[in-house]
């Protein structure tokens, strides 16, 4: 997998498909595999504008589709038929064979865990699906989720976490388990849902996901003082480096060892190719430890045991 991958949650809403189009070529041109897509980004619209990319211009055999299911319309929704349909709705609209790792996008409380292993293990099995994650769950549900996907034959194979300098919670739990169990963390919203990136470190830009009505809600927990100090902590290591704040922050992510993938899901091409041309900075290891300490959880647990 790559190190960093592409997220599409703004595509066909925010973004339009020819800068998706450039956004996606700029990724694939710069060496990237991963893409990050779900049936209920901007309500199908980024599966309905990749499917589009992947029929037109896009060599399928070239990507690594990360995607999701596993909500219904009241919420989670993991029963056999609700990921059934799901999935094959979601190839449907992709044009493709098969999802590369299907995410399951969370715990539901309604439908047994056994249930929920025999579906995932019958959409390996048939093929459908190459590899299973877990999203946005506890660390037990992840241990005993993981059991029952072993007593079918499945391995789980990646944990699919929000994790960036602004939210690190997955060091309690899902970090440990994670090592334990070998599965890889792809780490969604490197870049602090854009707060990381210094967009908002003067004021809420007209155009930006903060100022729009479906994903100000999203953007909001992470303007308040205590987030703002951490971005001035970073734009000050930045601004001594001579590079872009994103830059470090991402930086940050790819540096710690339980990360396999990053996800970055700027709205322009021309974020992205921010993004991508700094890659290949340098960013000291005593910078990198500098923030993990000033952003470490209050909790201070251990990040192995």
């Amino acid at each position: 997998m790559s190190r960093v991958g592409l997220g599409t949650l703004t595509w066909g809403r925010d973004t339009p498909a020819d800068e998706a189009e450039k956004q996606l070529g700029l990724f694939l041109d710069a060496g990237g595999m991963i893409v990050d897509t779900s049936p209920y980004f901007g309500g199908g619209t980024g599966e309905e504008v990749l499917g589009e990319l992947l029929r037109a211009a896009v060599d399928r055999d070239s990507l690594h589709l990360v995607s999701r299911a596993g909500l219904g319309d009241e919420g989670a929704d993991a029963s056999r038929s609700s990921l059934e349909r799901s999935v094959r709705s979601s190839l449907a609209t992709l044009g493709t064979e098969w999802i590369d790792t299907l995410v399951l996008a969370g715990p539901d409380r309604d439908t047994a865990m056994e249930e929920t292993a025999d579906a995932l293990a019958a959409l390996v099995h048939r093929g459908l699906v190459h590899a299973v994650g877990l999203g946005n769950c506890p660390g037990w549900y992840a241990g005993v989720m993981s059991r029952h996907l072993a007593e079918r034959g499945i391995r789980l194979s990646a944990l699919h976490v929000e994790y960036n300098l602004l939210q690190r919670g997955i060091e309690r739990e899902i970090v440990p388990f994670a090592d334990y169990e070998g599965a890889a963390i792809i780490a969604w919203s490197a870049l602090g849902r854009g707060v990381l990136a210094g967009r908002y470190r003067h004021s809420i830009p007209p155009d930006s996901r903060a100022a729009s009505p479906h994903l100000g809600g999203f953007v909001e927990p992470y303007l308040d003082p205590q987030s703002r100090q951490v971005v001035e902590a970073i734009a000050t290591a930045a601004d001594g480096l001579g590079v872009d704040i994103a830059t470090v922050s991402l930086a940050w992510v790819l540096s710690r060892p339980h990360v396999s993938c990053a996800l970055v899901g700027p709205r322009t091409s021309a974020q992205l190719g921010v993004i991508l041309n700094d890659l290949a900075e340098d960013i000291p290891d005593a910078v990198l430890g500098a923030l993990t300490e000033v952003t470490a959880p209050s909790w201070g647990y251990p990040e192995r045991f």
